[in-house]
């Protein structure tokens, strides 16, 4: 059956179970990838949704028929996808997750070879239009995909145990990681393993550890406050020195204090930017444009250059790779690494993090608490608008004529002398995001938030 897939979105594949994808679905994607990208060997994983294993396979199913041999490397997060594609020196990958999608929800990510992203204008339209067309050409029986099992996940831990040095870890360090239920837990074992074997004095404090795709606690989505509590409580109760809390394919991390406040992802982009240019002078460091003057200001403080990016995985790791950055994050807490294959990694910037409280012998408090005080920014607000573009329109008209610069990399974003604010819209479904920063003066950043939400919802 053909016709129009609901399914792919900008920069991968997001849809309702039954309607939108289902194993039918799987299979004709893997034929599409097979057949336009003509790989000769993949790798694929999923996530622990209770959908994910069967939609695997059927993808699996499809990539064989086209041709391709596939590698299954189990459970798995997004950037294990992302290593392994470029560890074993694959054609491509994909991952089956939906992150942290409501229950009733799962996707792909996808990447070719050397874990480039496949997005809309790197071939995920034209898979789309291929698997649309649901006519696919035959191969001969002999020419199909084989199938194995394989782990990578020792020379993963290993890539990633190599970002940090454990001379470094003297003094006794107490963490709390809470997986949410998702994929991460077998790798933090797998690191915490390591540490012991190293003889390292950092305890593991593990919070809704085990890989349940009925989510018990709730969909692992820590950017949502209601997902926060336990993390925090954990902190609390057992006195530790920072909280680490996953989403459910674990490309991002969320930072918690040793108090348990939570911490946005905006100010650990400036911290890790200013780490990496301590080890690599000069380097170039991609930023977001939601909130940029922070990680600016310590990226020029430092020696480095800052480069600004459209937000988007994909975006952010095309401008990596053409900058030759060092690293890049974005407020939402993804973070990219030009020696992890140029890809976001959740598991990475906790570690670094952890590093950084011992070398600097400070809190993950008091190394940060100055650049929220000089910068202090809203957070992104999202309303929802039915007329995007419209309303957009109207902020603009109101602020432009004062601005000192107008941006459209992203939306927009419009500087003033003292503040600036970035408005955009959502790809897939009507959104407006707000983000507002100051210099060093929250009660205008408050006011000037609350001046332009008043203008955006006055439908």
């Amino acid at each position: 059956m053909s016709g129009k897939l609901t399914c792919f979105k900008a920069y991968d594949i997001r849809g309702e179970l039954g309607t939108e994808l289902n194993e039918d679905i799987a299979y004709r994607i893997g034929r599409a990838y097979g057949q336009y990208l003509k790989p000769t060997k993949m790798v694929v994983g999923g996530d622990v949704r209770l959908t994910s294993e069967a939609l695997k396979l059927a993808l699996a199913r499809g990539l064989q028929d086209s041709g391709t041999d596939v590698v299954d490397i189990g459970v798995t997060g997004t950037e294990e996808i992302y290593f392994a594609t470029s560890y074993l020196s694959l054609d491509g990958g994909i991952e089956v997750t939906a992150s942290h999608n409501p229950m009733n929800y799962n996707g792909m990510k996808l990447v070719r070879e050397e874990s480039k992203p496949v997005s809309g204008d790197t071939g995920l339209h034209e898979i789309q239009r291929i698997a649309e067309v649901n006519q696919f050409t035959d191969i001969a029986p002999e020419k199909r995909g084989t199938y194995e099992q394989a782990s990578v996940l020792d020379a993963y831990v290993d890539k990633l145990i190599g970002y940090i040095d454990f001379s470094h870890f003297r003094r006794p360090l107490k963490l709390v990681l809470n997986s949410g239920n998702g994929a991460a837990g077998h790798v933090v074992d797998a690191i915490e393993q390591r540490f012991i074997a190293a003889g390292v004095p950092v305890e593991f404090i593990k919070v809704h550890h085990n890989p349940d795709g009925n989510f018990p606690n709730g969909i692992p989505n820590p950017l949502l406050p209601e997902c926060r509590q336990d993390t925090t409580d954990a902190i609390i109760k057992y006195q530790a020195d920072m909280g680490i809390a996953f989403d459910g394919d674990f490309d991002r991390c969320f930072l918690f204090d040793h108090t348990g406040e939570f911490i946005e992802g905006y100010y650990i982009v400036g911290l890790l930017a200013d780490a990496f240019l301590e080890k690599h002078p000069g380097s170039r460091i991609i930023h977001d444009p939601r909130l940029s003057w922070n990680t600016i200001d310590i990226v020029t403080q430092a020696g480095g250059v800052p480069v600004m990016s459209k937000t988007g995985h994909a975006f952010i790791k095309e401008r990596m790779r053409l900058e030759n950055a060092v690293y890049g994050g974005e407020m939402s807490a993804h973070h990219y690494f030009r020696d992890f294959y140029y890809c976001d990694s959740g598991m990475v910037p906790w570690l670094l993090v952890a590093e950084l409280l011992l070398v600097k012998g400070q809190s993950l408090r008091t190394l940060i608490h100055d650049r929220i005080k000089a910068y202090p920014a809203s957070g992104e607000i999202n309303s929802v608008i039915l007329q995007p573009k419209e309303a957009i329109g109207r902020v603009l008209a109101v602020y432009e004529s004062d601005a000192l610069h107008v941006d459209y990399t992203d939306g927009i974003s419009l500087e003033f002398e003292e503040w600036r604010f970035n408005l955009r819209s959502s790809n897939t479904e009507p959104v407006v995001r707000l983000n507002v920063e100051s210099r060093g003066n929250i009660a205008l950043m408050q006011k000037q938030t609350q001046s332009i939400l008043a203008i955006l919802c006055k439908e």
